[in-house]
Parts: C-alpha cells; sequence; structure tokens
C-alpha cells in the first residue's frame, strides 16, 4: 500500500476556520487528520503541500519514519507551522493504520487504561453571578471539572490586566464557595499577564479557591515561569502551544508544569504525543489537551486519552454553557457523541470518525483573525 494523494481542506466552521487533511492510497483505505494552528490554516496548507510531494509513494503504514522525514526534511527543523501539518498528517496516517489493521487508534498505542475519556467545560460569562450560574449549571450536569475563563476575554478590543485580576479573582472565590470542594476548579488566563500581575492574581484569593491555572503568561521564557511558581502554589497547566517533546523538557526538567496541556494536532501528532506524554509520567504529570477544532481533533484526543495511563480531563467547547459551533455534523456526520461529560472510547477500526468530503468541497475559507487586544494607553497585549 502506497500513500497517492494528500488533501488539505482549509474552511470555516463555527466561529473560525478548520484545516482538515485528508490522505489517500493506492489500497483504496484513506485517513483523515486535524492541523491545530487556528487562524493561520493556509499557511500550514503551503506546508502539506511540500509534504505530498515529499510522501508520494510512501507506505503509510510506517508513520513513525514518516515523521522523522517530514521533520529531518529541511534545514530549518521544526516550528509551529510545521509540526501542524505534520500532526494533521500522522492523525491521518493512524487513521489509515487502524482501518488496515481492522483496530481502532487505541489499539496500536497500546490498548485502552479506560473505558471513558472525562472532560472539563468552560464558563463563557463575564466575571458576576453569570459566572457562579453557568458553574453550577455545569456541575448540575455532572461535569467534575469547570474552567473559567477570565474577566475580559469577551472583550474584543481591550485588555487591562488590574481589573480583571481583582474580579476574576473576587468571582473565583465566590464560583468555589457555591460549587463546593468536589468540583475541579480552574482558571484560564491565555497568557495575557505579566509575571508580577500572575503572583497577584493568585495571592487576592483564598488558599484552595483553584485547582489549577491555565496559561497565565506566554510561554518562550521558562525562568519565568520558574520565578512565577516560586510566588504561588497553585498548580500550572501548561502546553497548548508547545510544538513538540523539546518545547516541553526544560518545563518538565524545572517542574513547572503540574498539568501537560498537550494539543495532538500541535504537537506532531500520535507519534510526539504519546513521547510527550512518558515524558510526563516519569514526572507524575498528567495530560489535560488541548481540544478546541473539530470532530478529528477530538476523536485523536480520546483515542490518545484511552492510551495513557496519565490522563486527566479533555477540554471540550460543547457544553450546556458553551457552543462554538466545531462540533458541525455537516462536517463529520460520524462523531464522537458525549454520554454526561465523557466520551465513550470507540472500538471501530482507525479513528471511528467519518468525514464528508463533498461538504469541503463546497464549503468556503474567511479569513478570521483572533482579537487584536491593545490597552487602555493604544499599546498592544496578548489575546
Amino acid at each position: 500500500m502506497k500513500i497517492t494523494s494528500i488533501t488539505p481542506y482549509p474552511v470555516r466552521v463555527g466561529v473560525r476556520n478548520q484545516l482538515l487533511v485528508k490522505v489517500e492510497t493506492d489500497g483504496g483505505l484513506h485517513g483523515w487528520g486535524e492541523s491545530g494552528l487556528s487562524y493561520r490554516e493556509l499557511a500550514v496548507a503551503g506546508a502539506i503541500q511540500h509534504y505530498a510531494h515529499i510522501l508520494q509513494g510512501c507506505d503509510p503504514m510506517q508513520a513513525g519514519a514518516i515523521w522523522q522525514r517530514l521533520y529531518r526534511s529541511q534545514y530549518f527543523e521544526g516550528g509551529r507551522v510545521l509540526c501542524a501539518a505534520i500532526s494533521a498528517i500522522d492523525i491521518a496516517l493512524h487513521d489509515i493504520r487502524g482501518k488496515a489493521l481492522g483496530v481502532p487508534v487505541h489499539q496500536l498505542l497500546g490498548g485502552r487504561h479506560r473505558d471513558r475519556v472525562p472532560v472539563f467545560g468552560t464558563t463563557t460569562a463575564p466575571a458576576g453571578p453569570g459566572m457562579v450560574e453557568q458553574a453550577l449549571a455545569l456541575r448540575e450536569a455532572g461535569w467534575a471539572c469547570i474552567r473559567l475563563n477570565a474577566d475580559g476575554q469577551d472583550n474584543t478590543r481591550t485588555f487591562e490586566p488590574r481589573p480583571s485580576i481583582g474580579a476574576t479573582a473576587e468571582w473565583a472565590a465566590r464560583v468555589r464557595d457555591a460549587i463546593g470542594q468536589d468540583v475541579v476548579l480552574g482558571v484560564e488566563y491565555h497568557h495575557r499577564l505579566s509575571v508580577a500581575e500572575a503572583a497577584n492574581f493568585a495571592q487576592k484569593m483564598p488558599s484552595g479557591t483553584l485547582d489549577f491555572l491555565e496559561e497565565p503568561i506566554r510561554d518562550e521564557a521558562p525562568p519565568a515561569y520558574a520565578a512565577l511558581r516560586s510566588m504561588t502554589a497553585i498548580p500550572f497547566a501548561l502546553g497548548e502551544e508547545f510544538s513538540s517533546k523539546w518545547a516541553f523538557q526544560p518545563f518538565f526538567e524545572l517542574d513547572l508544569i503540574q498539568y501537560a496541556r498537550l494539543d495532538i494536532c500541535n504537537i506532531g501528532g500520535f507519534t510526539e504525543a504519546m513521547k510527550v506524554a512518558a515524558m510526563a509520567e516519569i514526572r507524575y504529570v498528567d495530560l489535560m489537551p488541548h481540544n478546541p477544532l473539530g470532530p478529528v481533533c477530538t476523536a485523536a484526543s480520546v483515542h490518545l486519552a484511552a492510551a495513557v495511563p496519565n490522563f486527566a480531563w479533555l477540554e471540550c467547547r460543547a457544553s450546556p454553557v458553551e457552543q462554538l459551533g466545531f462540533d458541525d455534523v455537516n462536517v463529520a456526520p460520524k462523531q464522537m457523541q458525549l454520554e454526561g461529560a465523557m466520551y465513550v472510547v470507540p472500538d471501530e477500526p482507525g479513528l471511528g470518525v467519518e468525514v464528508d468530503e463533498a461538504y469541503l468541497k463546497r464549503a468556503e475559507f474567511a479569513f478570521v483573525d483572533p482579537p487584536m487586544l491593545r490597552r487602555e494607553d493604544g499599546s498592544i497585549t496578548n489575546w
């Protein structure tokens, strides 16, 4: 069996675009993958065109060797664009291998550790009574892990850290009082703070309010996270922006990650994700995968979650309080469905997802950018 074509489909789904990738073979089998570099899908599609030329005639069953070939096929190795392209191809190759062997992808990874994959939901209301109401609604619906969006996340124009810090800290404490101690509670700050601001945020809440703090500052400088670690005891959930095991390495070595926010559609697919999972396991760190994309990403993440011992919760953007449209049935008529606050691990060969390619061919790409935020003084800040 040989690879005959690799086709990227950048299309608008829900509130933004998705990049789905189809790998076809001369044996009649095909597989689907997805890229995780949101808002820059055309850049990844261009890289996939280069890789399609390289992989013509290759054996799709050799996913590990293909990963190495793609990663090392240029002088400038790695990077988010190339690794997002490799991720989509690697996921599709595992889909093909599962179908060829008649087994689900998690069986290729060593078999399942669990039958169901628990998920966490995210509140969308700003700091205030609505945040508490949404957290209570998730708890009542059986969601055992809840993430609060920091105040100001819904603003598409400006973001000022200090007002956000005060309001989020106050209402996070009120949410904790309302939902009790049995529910895991975290806050997502989307790397909008400085070290001092993040430390100040952590210090404003009663001890034990939060079970994790996600991406409080940017990830380029591990020593900055080490400085923040010395100022707070709240566990960190980090890594959704990382595109290789090498990016995770310094954070693991410095014990800066307590929950690994690995994104299978950015990290390099299953081939690289399993290596990162092993790196995390030896440090007693659980995976908490990033999953802000479509049904192919969700399916791949569920198979990964099933196949590793060190797993906590999978991100889910379709909950009783949030619907972003990423799970459009027009794109994938057959996709994984939630049962309460869990996904049931599938048994069918491959990923267990069916994508409507005819719909993708009709669908259009639309340029979408994340909010370009500014401070009140006019300077640019992080989204």
